[in-house]
């Protein structure tokens, strides 16, 4: 599986279609796979696994989301003020 997903993010452009947000506004979109990222990460610092499969949400929020969203995030989530759950 990891083979598969090291293809894939070769492969990458950038964010492929999800059928969970058919509409042109991506901004839950950017959202949801930030927080999936940092979801990843987590669960896989505590099994100690390879954190590779995580670089996928990565680079997908990294092509939707602005900037300053990402860094304004990142600010919340060192400050512990971070609203969503991960």
């Amino acid at each position: 599986m990891a083979e598969d997903i090291k293809a894939k993010l070769e492969r990458y452009k950038t964010a492929p279609f999800d059928s969970r947000f058919p509409n042109q506004n991506q901004t839950r979109n950017c959202w949801q796979n930030y927080l999936d990222y940092h979801r990843c990460q987590k669960a896989m610092a505590a099994k100690g696994a390879d954190p590779t499969p995580c670089q996928w949400y990565y680079r997908v929020y990294k092509s939707l989301c602005p900037i300053s969203w990402v860094t304004t995030w990142d600010e919340y989530r060192e400050e512990g003020t971070f609203p969503g759950k991960i």
